[in-house]
């Protein structure tokens, strides 16, 4: 049986490099991508060059038919070109988040009024009374205090009327905030609420990282919707397009699940795999996209509704998407708030069908 060139460590020798494929085609400043083609390989087995558009990469590792490079700051959405002694191969493009806004603490997904507002969190530490708890970034990219007197404020969720909900981890509670930032009890006693999601009735699920998911009806009974295993840090909850409540909630483990709760309160897991999953959202084909690891990598996650993963943005740090207009996405790292044009449609949340 022939032995391939790549095991007996030969190059390329046919001309210049060629890029055949880049994964994930997206990725935030740090995030890691795969390059792969042929005739990376320099002379003397020095390392290939990388450039997005004009900017130089920090190469991590390559062979003659593989790099992989780090997306260096200051990149922007264009072309990938790899060049080796002398020659540039063919560019191929690349999708690279543009920062909004940076000194925040979100700790879970950013949410989108119906104006195309973003409203993220600075949740702090627990116990930890910070001077603003949630901003407002408008459809310009202006970053505005939003909400001042809360503490740990951690998800975010609107009702269809447009109307906000705040869940604070500190005190058990979820707030009903208005449109000029004054807020009002909603329901309390949630033990540490963590994830808030409604459903297309507008029933009002909150999830308590200590084992319970609620569900608060619009009358405001509380019921214990589904009890799940206790997370080290939060649950955070979607539904999806089939009426059944998607929930991650990091673990001590490295290969976490997605549990499904149907709407009965069954609970299944749809996939085990993750490491420390966190905040997630659908798009309209029912693909579910997560800020997770996989496989070691960090970023966001797409599993399939027939449960295939794939690292589909690589970013460090991510905790959470939100789907935007015009098919993009708002990306939330652990301090900062990206934007992503992406060509993928989300669900509409609180979609009646």
């Amino acid at each position: 049986m022939a032995i391939s060139n790549r095991l007996l460590g030969k190059k390329n020798v046919n001309g210049n490099p060629h890029i055949e494929g880049v994964s994930p085609a997206a990725a935030l400043p740090g995030g890691e991508v795969r390059i792969v083609g042929r005739g990376f390989r320099p002379a003397e087995l020095r390392r290939p060059r990388v450039r997005f558009g004009e900017i130089e990469a920090p190469v991590i590792i390559s062979a003659d038919d593989f790099v992989v490079a780090r997306v260096p700051n200051g990149a922007a959405s264009g072309p990938v070109v790899v060049s080796t002694n002398g020659n540039s191969s063919n560019a191929q493009p690349v999708k690279v988040a543009a920062l909004i806004a940076e000194n925040l603490h979100p700790v879970s997904n950013p949410a989108l009024d119906p104006e195309g507002n973003i409203y993220v969190t600075f949740s702090g530490s627990r116990g930890q009374k910070v001077p603003v708890a949630i901003f407002k970034i408008d459809t310009n990219y202006n970053v505005k205090p939003f909400l001042t007197d809360l503490m740990n404020a951690t998800s975010i969720a609107f009702d269809r009327s447009g109307q906000m909900y705040v869940s604070s981890r500190f005190d058990g509670t979820v707030y009903r905030v208005a449109s000029n930032g004054t807020m009002s009890s909603y329901a309390e006693g949630m033990g540490v609420a963590t994830g808030i999601a409604f459903d297309p009735a507008e029933n009002l699920y909150v999830g308590d990282r200590s084992g319970t998911v609620f569900k608060i009806a619009r009358d405001r009974q509380i019921f214990v919707f589904a009890t799940l295993e206790p997370s080290v840090s939060a649950y955070h909850l979607a539904f999806g397009p089939r009426g059944d409540l998607f929930v991650t909630g990091p673990t001590a483990s490295s290969f976490d699940c997605v549990y499904k709760i149907d709407p009965h309160g069954a609970v299944s897991v749809f996939y085990r795999g993750l490491g420390r999953p966190q905040g997630l959202a659908f798009d309209k084909d029912e693909n579910l996209y997560i800020g997770a690891s996989l496989g070691g990598k960090r970023g966001i996650v797409r599993i399939s509704p027939e449960g295939k993963a794939a690292l589909v943005v690589a970013g460090p740090g991510l905790v959470g998407l939100a789907f935007a207009p015009g098919r993009s996405a708002v990306l939330a790292s652990t301090n900062a708030i990206h934007h992503l044009a992406w060509d993928i449609a989300g669900l509409p949340l609180l979609d009646p069908s």
